[in-house]
């Protein structure tokens, strides 16, 4: 895997502050939509572990791996495209679809009701399994982008 490479300042594009609040907005009503339907989903299965918190973060990481390996690697000069996806997909939607407020109520939760190896599960997948999620992401940005 190549180590992430961050994306140089000057290089990305003026958007006027009202165009990014506005995407940042959109695409975060719209991951917290999603995230509200996988919350739905997996609660009428009834599951004793906070599986949907941990799908969406390692789904969020997975996605925000591929999305900022596919901006900051991709060819050509259409670095406004990159922003606009930058602050919509990356920091608007899945800043909402993910949870990491979620995944530490949830723990201490676990803890409460006295399951210290449920919690220590928890935070062990969603660390472990998130990161390795934005490692694959990352790596199959990066393979999709022409060298």
């Amino acid at each position: 895997m190549t180590d992430p490479t961050p994306i140089d300042p000057a290089s990305v594009p003026a958007v006027p502050i009202f165009a990014q609040v506005g995407l940042v907005a959109l695409g975060g009503a719209l991951g917290a939509i999603a995230r509200f339907a996988v919350s739905l989903a997996f609660a009428r299965r009834g599951f004793g572990f906070p599986y949907a918190t941990l799908a969406v973060n390692t789904a969020g990481c997975l996605l925000l791996g591929f999305g900022m390996a596919w901006i900051v690697h991709r060819p050509g000069p259409d670095s406004l495209a990159s922003e606009i996806l930058r602050l919509g997909l990356g920091l608007g939607f899945l800043g909402a679809f993910t949870t990491f407020s979620t995944f530490g109520y949830e723990t201490l939760s676990l803890m409460q009701q006295g399951k210290p190896a449920s919690a220590g599960l928890n935070i062990a997948a969603n660390v472990l399994v998130s990161l390795a999620a934005v490692a694959l992401g990352w790596t199959l940005g990066r393979a999709v982008v022409p060298a």
